[in-house]
């Protein structure tokens, strides 16, 4: 059964998890990509429920573009795959963590990670108690 959602995308989406998700107005879910073994933080995309539902169902990592306004497959483009291990919705169901095995870089500035480039804080002390020694 297909669903539409909320900007009438068509959607193969089981309704048990479209009915759980808290989207923006615009229908999307933000989707942040971590490699699965390291844990490091490589991206944040967009999903709506059918970038949702072709990631959940390929083992690719599907996004929708907001500027583009179209679903884009980590990738195809540029050779460097995320290859889905696990996908995990939030506590607020409002957030999804897709954990990959990213093949090159994650950014599409051909950086490994998004957050690498522009550190604002960096091994602060900053609300830390003092040690008791």
């Amino acid at each position: 059964m297909v669903r539409m959602t909320s900007q009438s995308r068509p959607s193969g989406l089981d309704p048990e998890i479209a009915a759980r998700l808290k989207r923006s107005p615009d229908g999307l879910l933000p989707a942040i990509a971590q490699q699965y073994d390291t844990g490091e933080v490589l991206m944040l995309g967009w999903m709506d429920d059918e970038a949702l539902h072709r990631t959940l169902t390929t083992g690719r990592c599907t996004y929708w573009s907001r500027s583009r306004r179209e679903y884009w497959v980590k990738g195809d483009t540029s050779g460097h795959f995320q290859w889905v291990k696990s996908v995990a919705l939030d506590c607020d169901a409002d957030t999804v963590l897709v954990k990959v095995d990213q093949i090159g870089a994650a950014c599409h500035t051909g950086a490994r990670t998004c957050f690498d480039a522009d550190v604002l804080l960096k091994d602060a002390d900053i609300g830390v108690p003092p040690s008791d020694q």
